[in-house]
Order: structure tokens, then C-alpha cells, then sequence
């Protein structure tokens, strides 16, 4: 066994952007219920994907905790890197939308959600901080992870409003919107003037769709209507998804990384506003249209766990980058 394969040694590999997969799978989660009560089905599948979440946020957690406390210098270099910096707010993310399925026993949503809000909040000051201090960064560093700081501010309103904390989900919702809109600036200009993406990180192209999708489920949430800045939102979401969808064919011929999550959640985030907007305005189109990203995001989900699996067992996992 070489030095780099010892369990010591991979534990310190252990990478923060592991919890992307609670987020693929919370989100997945989120988009079975909405599936079950579009098709007036019982909530049989979505209570499993829910477990399913939280026992990898557990297990993704416990390690990554064991890392800290044994590797503490490997977690610094995490967040001192450009790149994975922007995936330590996938910790409450995760949270949140645990928080969001677990509605249902709303004593233990609320109790994760105001967890994971107070977490969402100084997560993105830190990065925020980072981003703005005296750190010196290049345009290469830019890529679409760096949304996810903003995407995490706007899940907290989608739990936040049915839970009574109106005033806190308007002040998240506002923040995300705003950095989103910043840093869509930002990263269109690194995706045409700059050298591509690097192929590990092309996946995270998808990452595009989510904040408009998760903007729109918020705002219907706080205001329960749709009016036309949600219609903005949810077209916007569409229009990104038809722009990674050109991308595909790349994709196909990437070789199997972590970032490949990346693809799930804002699938499920699609999946969740479309289903939400043909309720709203009774389009069956929305609905249909819900149903078929449905199938797409358990496609994607079965495919990407069935890569980890084989990813775990090679030991391809938790190794130095190349």
C-alpha cells in the first residue's frame, strides 16, 4: 500500500465538496414529494430518500469532522483553496434542505433550520470576507461553484416562510439575489473571455440553473403568487438549463469526479419550481414538464450513486488531486 492509500492519509483527503451529495439527495428528497402530491400518490418513496439524506449528511459529517480534528491544517488548505472554498456553505445547505423535507415533523425541522441558518449566515460572511479582503484572486479561480454561498441564502426562505420567519427568509432572499446577480457577472465573463473550465469542474456548469430555480421558490413562497418578477426567475432557470444542455455531449466524455453532484441538485431545484408553478397557475404543461425532469434527476441520481459506489471501492476517492 503506498503512503497516499494509508486510512490516515485519505482520511486528510477527505474532500469538503463531499456534501454536495446531501444536497443531490435533499433535493432529490424535496422533488419525490412534490412528484407524489402532483400525481395525488401517498408519500411513500420521499420519506426513503429522505433517510437516505440524512444518513449521508451523518456519515459525510462524522468524517469530515474526524478530519478536522486530525488533519486541521488539510482543512485550512481546503479553505484557503480559490475552488473549494465555495463548497464549505454545501455544509448548510445540506442542513437546510433537511430542514425543508423534514417540514412534515415541524419540532425537528425547526430546530435544523434555525441551526442551519445561523450556520448559512456566517459561512457566507467568511467567504464573502474572503472574497473581498486581502486575498488576491485570479480570473481562472472564478467558476460556477462560487454560487453556492448565494444559493445556500436562498433555500433558507423556502422552510423560513412556512415556519414563521418571514423577516429573516426576506433578508436571505434579498442578499442571495443580490450576489447572484453579481457573480453571474463574474463567471459569464470567465466562461467567454478566459480559458474553459477546467474538466473537473466542468459539471458545475448546472450549478447556473439553481439560483433562479431556488430564487423562484422562495419568492412564491413569501409571497404566494406569481407575478412577473417569478416568472423572470423561473424563465431564467429554463434558459440556463438549455445552456448546459449544449454541454452534455462534453460531459459524456469526462472521466467520474465528486464534482458530478454538481448536476443533481439544481435538476432537482428545476424540478421543484416547475411542479410548483403548473400548481399555481394550473398549466398541466409545468406539470408534465415536472414530471419528466423527475425522471431525468432519478436517472441522474441512480447513475451518480452507482459512480460513487464504484469510485469508493477503487479507492479513487479521497486522493490527491492530479
Amino acid at each position: 500500500m503506498s503512503q497516499d492509500a494509508t486510512p490516515g492519509n485519505r482520511l486528510s483527503h477527505f474532500p469538503v465538496t463531499l456534501f454536495t451529495v446531501t444536497m443531490g439527495l435533499g433535493g432529490f428528497a424535496l422533488a419525490l414529494r412534490a412528484g407524489e402530491s402532483a400525481a395525488n400518490l401517498p408519500h411513500a418513496a420521499s420519506p426513503i430518500a429522505l433517510l437516505a439524506a440524512v444518513l449521508a449528511f451523518v456519515v459525510i459529517a462524522v468524517f469530515y469532522l474526524a478530519k478536522s480534528v486530525r488533519f486541521p491544517a488539510a482543512i485550512f488548505a481546503e479553505w484557503s483553496h480559490p475552488a473549494r472554498m465555495a463548497f464549505f456553505p454545501a455544509i448548510s445547505v445540506s442542513l437546510l434542505l433537511l430542514a425543508t423535507a423534514a417540514l412534515p415533523y415541524l419540532d425537528v425541522a425547526s430546530f435544523v433550520w434555525l441551526v442551519a441558518t445561523v450556520l448559512q449566515g456566517v459561512l457566507t460572511l467568511a467567504v464573502v470576507a474572503s472574497w473581498v479582503g486581502v486575498r488576491s484572486f485570479q480570473t481562472a479561480h472564478v467558476s460556477p461553484a462560487w454560487f453556492i454561498p448565494a444559493v445556500g441564502n436562498v433555500v433558507v426562505p423556502i422552510a423560513g416562510a412556512g415556519l414563521g420567519f418571514t423577516d429573516v427568509s426576506w433578508l436571505f432572499l434579498s442578499g442571495g439575489l443580490v450576489f447572484w446577480l453579481a457573480l453571474l457577472t463574474l463567471v459569464m465573463n470567465r466562461l467567454i473571455f478566459h480559458d474553459p473550465l477546467p474538466s473537473r469542474l466542468l459539471p458545475t456548469l448546472a450549478i447556473l440553473i439553481a439560483p433562479p430555480a431556488v430564487g423562484f421558490l422562495a419568492y412564491v413562497g413569501l409571497t404566494d403568487k406569481i407575478d412577473s418578477f417569478a416568472r423572470i426567475l423561473l424563465n431564467a432557470a429554463y434558459v440556463f438549463a438549455l445552456v448546459v444542455a449544449t454541454q452534455v455531449p462534453r460531459l459524456f466524455r469526462l472521466p467520474f469526479a465528486v464534482s458530478w453532484w454538481a448536476l443533481s441538485f439544481p435538476v432537482a431545484a428545476l424540478t421543484l419550481a416547475s411542479f410548483r408553478y403548473g400548481e399555481l397557475v394550473g398549466n398541466p404543461f409545468f406539470t408534465g414538464l415536472g414530471f419528466g425532469l423527475l425522471s431525468l434527476l432519478t436517472v441522474i441520481i441512480l447513475a451518480l450513486l452507482w459512480r460513487t459506489g464504484r469510485a469508493v471501492a477503487g479507492g479513487q476517492i479521497c486522493v490527491p488531486e492530479a
